[in-house]
């Protein structure tokens, strides 16, 4: 991370703290709904199957900066299947970088070619070892490893959603972000219970034993882009909701913290490690405000 985009984080952190504003930092731009897979656990995936275009993307982005956004995600869907006319994604990261978004990041399946060295860090679902990952993504395991293989960048950051299908292959995931020079880390979050996938959500002892098993992983220095400090808050589901430092669009629609916030009694159910995280961290939570500056300066 720069100096100068570490400055203007403490800064932005200070005055949250400090007078308790709600002004956003972290911003998320959908590009789309289209994806090429039907994940088990997943609710926002071909609902309208459209490609939002180029200009209204770019007017979004400028939306966001404005509000004061400077992390900037982009999200589908499958973000690496948009496309409009010749502009790509790739051309999109760097738009956001040419507008001042500090940090640019993008989440991906993995199962298009990774080339992307212009992002800051690209998150790819990882859910499981081998067998597991493919039972709830399809037959893909194989392909995103060799994506990964042949990426441009060790800018690559593992993203596992944690829920009953997967839950005990919390080290495999560790293990394979541990021994791949083009993975940094890997970000753990569990399965937020959506009405259609309450099914795959975590009881709280088991949400517990995750984190255990978490936290071990950390002490045997496997790179794992959380913070521990915040496990508590998270197993309990006791950590403020919404996140209002957080904002997505989509279609022009705003929404603080996530696309869920309009789901009855979810945000209760929240399983995403970053809310909790961000949520205390701007609470003036001394231990989680440290340990953040720890991680992010080693990932980012």
């Amino acid at each position: 991370m720069k100096v100068s985009s570490f400055l203007y984080f403490a800064n932005y952190g200070v005055r949250t703290i400090l007078f308790r504003q709600k002004k956003p930092i972290i911003g998320t731009v959908i590009l789309t709904d289209k994806c090429n897979l039907s994940c088990e656990h997943c609710s926002v995936n071909n609902i309208s199957a459209i490609i939002h275009p180029y200009e209204q993307i770019k007017a979004e982005m400028e939306i966001l900066y404005g509000m004061g956004v400077r992390i900037l995600f982009f999200c589908g869907g499958e973000t690496f299947m948009w496309q409009d006319g010749d502009i790509t994604l790739k051309d999109l990261v760097s738009e956001a970088k040419k507008m001042g978004f500090l940090i640019v990041n993008t989440v991906t399946n993995g199962t298009f070619p990774i080339d992307l060295p212009e992002a800051d860090l690209i998150l790819i679902s990882l859910d499981g070892d081998k067998e597991k990952h493919n039972e709830i993504r399809g037959n893909t395991y194989d392909t995103i490893m060799q994506n990964i293989k042949n990426a441009t960048a060790d800018n690559i950051c593992f993203y596992m959603a944690v829920n009953q299908i997967n839950k005990d292959t919390i080290k495999d995931v560790c293990h394979t972000a541990k021994s791949n020079r083009n993975v940094r880390a890997v970000s753990f979050n569990f399965h937020t219970p959506y009405p259609e996938t309450v099914n795959l959500q975590l009881s709280t002892d088991e949400k517990k034993q995750c984190c255990d098993v978490i936290s071990q992983m950390m002490d045997e220095g496997a790179p794992i882009f959380n913070l521990k400090n915040a496990f508590p808050y998270i197993i309990n589901n006791n950590f403020p909701t919404p996140c209002f430092q957080c904002v997505v669009i989509e279609n022009g629609k705003i929404s603080i913290c996530g696309r869920c916030i309009d789901i009855p009694y979810l945000c209760e159910k929240c399983g995403y490690f970053f809310v909790a995280e961000y949520t205390l961290l701007f609470q003036g939570k001394l231990k989680i405000m440290f340990e953040m500056l720890k991680t992010y300066l080693k990932y980012i």
